[in-house]
């Protein structure tokens, strides 16, 4: 489907009308293939499988051709399996089949561009961390991945970069999506702006693609669609395939976080910053249990790690108050209260609980808010009756002020009490170490 989809947008795009086979051949085979430097490995494939003597990296261009044109008489020939067809069961008749899961005995019938449409998609995956590659059924993007190949190719021929390794493909379209559609793409850009951007890493013996995190690619996709549920095949090839299945991708949740930001902190150049934006998402595997991507997998991995942090640990180092914005910002679009009127009133309630602590001698109060209120086991009845003791000794604006949290807390489910409860601790927190 990915292949078909993406032949008919390159056909229409570049007023082509190629078939499968000619695409593969004109375009697939000599820029992943048809070099030293492959740009994809296929185990088992012709273009892997290699005489006696025989390395990809000294390959003549006969040899080379000699590899297209096995695969073209297996296509021709052969019942489609995973030697040659990406993504299809190994073959029983070669005694493979104890590679394969969940084959079916129903016949289906695969043609010979079937089989070329598999190699085009299978070129087409984003790769990101965790060993995952995503495939998106859009011709936009798979244009813009399209795009992406010639410039992996250059890196894989420049004289210059001849320790970078080749076979990367779907490494490279991840990070390549990612910089293509993300806020500081530079058409022009040179190999330094690659190092720069964290696309390529250099090192003493070997340069390599570095596999980009899902959240970058996701923020970057938020910005060609806003508003889109974009239904994407979560999927890892290997020694062995693990396939993930169809996961929507909720990529407004993206562009909400973004304007959380930039109410609270202003400019969002910061937030489009790659390891800023690497601070949010679960583990990609975690993620898509969910049943989709969105504002829930977005929760910055290391979030529960915090909130069972005590006051006094919280945002101690300079370094850590990028991580409280971060966890600001996940929460505050996580409740489900006015945005706006939760940005203000968590820090307001955080001044007043302050000045509480502050207008007595002794520990009972401090007690009180570091045990009772934002203890490890805070709950909503705890918060509340700690809450009550505290109303006891005020008067004035804040004395309304805890009566009007007292009734709000009363109402909010237990799943938002907890998003509130830890946002109001980590304001306190940073108010405390920076005397805001």
């Amino acid at each position: 489907m990915i292949g078909k989809t993406f032949l008919t947008a390159f056909n229409e795009e570049y007023a082509q009308n190629y078939s499968a086979k000619d695409f593969f051949e004109k375009i697939y085979f000599e820029l992943f293939f048809n070099h030293p430097k492959y740009m994809q490995w296929i185990t088992n494939s012709p273009f892997v499988q290699m005489k006696k003597g025989q390395k990809a990296a000294l390959l003549s261009p006969e040899e080379r051709l000699e590899k297209l044109h096995a695969l073209y008489d297996k296509a021709e020939n052969e019942t489609a399996d995973a030697s040659f067809a990406i993504g299809y069961p190994a073959s029983e008749s070669k005694d493979f089949a104890s590679t394969s899961g969940m084959v079916s005995d129903i016949e289906i019938l695969t043609d010979e561009e079937d089989v070329y449409y598999s190699w085009i998609g299978s070129g087409l995956g984003a790769g990101v961390a965790g060993g995952y590659n995503l495939l998106m059924n859009d011709a936009a993007i798979l244009l813009y991945i399209y795009e992406g190949w010639k410039y992996y190719r250059n890196c894989l021929n420049d004289p210059l970069l001849d320790r970078i390794r080749g076979n990367q493909i779907n490494t490279w379209n991840g990070q390549w999506l990612t910089y293509r559609l993300g806020k500081s793409f530079n058409p022009d850009f040179r190999i330094s702006d690659l190092e720069d951007e964290k696309i390529i890493s250099l090192s003493t013996n070997v340069i390599e693609v570095d596999t980009i995190n899902w959240p970058n690619l996701f923020f970057s996709l938020s910005n060609l669609y806003p508003e889109k549920i974009l239904t994407t095949y979560v999927y890892s090839h290997g020694q062995t395939n693990t396939t993930i299945g169809f996961i929507p991708f909720y990529l407004k949740s993206g562009i909400r976080l973004k304007d959380v930001w930039r109410y609270l902190y202003g400019d969002p150049g910061k937030f489009n910053n790659r390891e800023f934006q690497s601070l949010f998402g679960l583990n990609i595997k975690r993620a898509c249990e969910l049943g989709n991507i969105g504002m829930q997998a977005l929760r910055p991995e290391k979030l529960k790690e915090h909130m069972k942090k005590s006051i006094n640990s919280l945002f101690k180092k300079e370094n850590e108050i990028i991580i409280y914005q971060t966890y600001k910002t996940w929460l505050v679009a996580m409740l489900s209260k006015n945005k706006q009127e939760i940005m203000d009133y968590t820090i307001e309630v955080a001044e007043l609980i302050q000045r509480y602590r502050k207008n007595a001698s002794g520990t009972e109060r401090k007690n009180l808010i570091e045990l009772r209120l934002f203890g490890d086991k805070s709950n909503k009845k705890g918060f509340i009756d700690a809450l009550t003791e505290m109303i006891k000794e005020l008067e004035g604006d804040d004395l309304q002020k805890l009566r009007e949290l007292k009734n709000e807390v009363h109402l909010m489910t237990n799943e938002e009490f907890g998003y509130f409860n830890t946002l109001l601790k980590f304001d306190y927190a940073f108010i405390e170490k920076t005397n805001y």
